[in-house]
């Protein structure tokens, strides 16, 4: 069992005919569920993302949805918050810090996640460099909030061990398109196994970059479960998987 639980489904502003390869992409790959949030709502416009993702979640069972937010736009993230988690097809939110030019430390995105806090569900947000050790003070001041650390800083990724080990209830999650060697083992060397989770940033980037980073880490068979899986499984609530067995 393998859950991506940073994806994307649509296409992107350049050249790439990527609307349909999510499926395809899974399969290759013996990715079982994928949770994905809807470009033009990431980097254009996120109410007609969130509402094009919603009628194309209708018809499927691999693929769970983001609900992505504008923390410069609250009412319509407030909106479709209401209007699309209740129904079960979407399981988490997606904040995009860069595209939004809300970073981590702005009030912009304190009032975000104060506002996704209400609703139970984790948040996936863009993470870079330090902002990553910004993001777990954010979340320890948010009540019941629960963060994945997208790309779980990137180039700052031993910033990440220190945010984990500083907030118990920020996760990680490790695409990127670069492959610094012992990336994936240094940090889960450093973090609670239960803190990791796996993901591709498909479509933008092949699977295959991730799953090459992650076997090389090394990691024990208990712990590769975990990340693959499990994790995930718990976090998001999927209650038709089965994480006792």
């Amino acid at each position: 069992m393998i859950i991506d639980v940073h994806a994307h489904w649509g296409p992107w502003f350049f050249t790439m005919d990527v609307a349909e390869a999510n499926l395809a992409t899974m399969d290759r790959y013996g990715i079982d569920r994928a949770i994905v949030s809807a470009t033009e709502a990431v980097i254009y416009d996120a109410p007609a993302g969130n509402r094009a993702l919603a009628a194309y979640l209708e018809g499927q069972d691999r693929l769970l949805g983001y609900v992505t937010v504008n923390p410069r736009r609250l009412r319509e993230a407030e909106r479709d918050l209401r209007a699309y988690l209740p129904g079960g097809r979407f399981v988490g939110v997606k904040i995009h810090t860069d595209y939004t030019g809300s970073p981590v430390t702005s009030p912009q995105l304190r009032d975000a996640l104060t506002l996704v806090a209400e609703t139970g569900r984790p948040a996936l947000v863009h993470t870079w460099g330090t902002s990553v050790l910004d993001l777990a003070a954010l979340c320890l001041d948010i009540p019941g909030m629960r963060v994945i650390a997208g790309h779980m800083g990137a180039d700052g990724f031993r910033h990440a061990v220190a945010a984990a080990v500083a907030c118990d209830r920020l996760y990680l999650e490790p695409c990127w398109s670069h492959a610094p060697a012992g990336r994936i083992a240094e940090v889960a060397a450093g973090v609670d196994p239960a803190r990791l989770l796996f993901g591709t940033d498909a479509t933008l980037i092949d699977p295959s970059s991730a799953f090459g980073a992650v076997a090389a880490a090394g990691l024990t068979a208990e712990a590769a479960e975990l990340v693959a899986w499990r994790n995930a499984a718990e976090l998001f609530q999927l209650k038709d998987l089965d994480i006792t067995a």
